[in-house]
């Protein structure tokens, strides 16, 4: 069974926040689990998939099946989901299905977009006792992707339809390249700053949500006072350290 699968259109795609602090917003891209029952559809019909959902060691995993007419068998894919801690069950059904619709490939390009960074004044922060916040709302109003279905270009506006994020993957790299071997010796260079992917700044966010741990504990143990600072080396060690705390909550 040979089924290529569109990419998501602009209006599919969700913006939302995922760390904060004085300097602006990082924004994550996201996919609701109408826009993957709707592509199911589109390119199986409603007849053609079904979903399941399986409790496994305390958690709740997916599995989308789809059947193949040659074969004449159902062929799957599972994927576990996430705590939500406003609608714990509800929440990890929803997860658990998109994921598993990750698997299929739908809105897999989402894991290639690059690093989105939302200056303060664009964001419009307001503060709240000691609490940052923004009440803006962002949207896509472009995405395209290359022939590896990577993101190339993207831009996301605010509410007003004002340009907040532009992107463009091959303007980047030629800007990189020129100033490859130019910055003086022990500054950092710009193409090692804001290295991580909206996939990295996902897992990222979950594992600060999990765990309790704050984004500033983390950039303070590295010596950076941004996550746009953020080496794929720190990245890595990390993510190394979260994973091996204990989720929050649990004494």
């Amino acid at each position: 069974m040979e089924v290529k699968l569109r990419l998501l259109r602009a209006e599919e795609i969700e913006c939302r926040i995922g760390i904060i602090n004085e300097k602006g917003v990082s924004l994550l891209l996201f996919k609701d689990a109408r826009v993957d029952q709707k592509i199911l559809d589109e390119v199986f019909t409603p007849f053609g998939w079904k979903r399941s959902h399986q409790v496994l060691d305390g958690n709740l995993y997916c599995t989308v099946e789809i059947w193949d007419g040659e074969k004449q068998q159902w062929v799957a894919k599972q994927d576990v989901g996430t705590m939500s801690y406003s609608e714990k069950e509800k929440g990890q059904a929803s997860d658990s299905f998109k994921r598993a619709c990750f698997n299929w490939g739908i809105g897999r390009e989402l894991y290639t977009a690059p690093f989105i960074w939302i200056p303060a004044e664009l964001a419009k922060l307001k503060r709240k006792g000691e609490k940052l916040y923004s009440e803006e709302r962002f949207h896509v109003r472009e995405i395209s992707c290359n022939q590896e279905r990577a993101i190339c270009l993207l831009t996301i506006v605010n509410e007003a339809g004002q340009v907040v994020y532009q992107w463009n993957r091959r303007e980047r790299a030629a800007e990189e390249a020129g100033k490859s071997g130019r910055l003086p010796k022990g500054r950092a260079d710009a193409s090692c700053l804001s290295g991580l992917n909206g996939g990295q700044l996902s897992a990222l966010e979950q594992e600060l949500q999990r765990t309790g741990v704050s984004l500033d504990c983390v950039l303070g143990r590295y010596g950076i006072s941004a996550v746009e600072q953020m080496t794929e080396a720190i990245y890595a060690d990390a993510m190394k350290g979260l994973r091996k705390s204990k989720s929050r909550g649990i004494a």
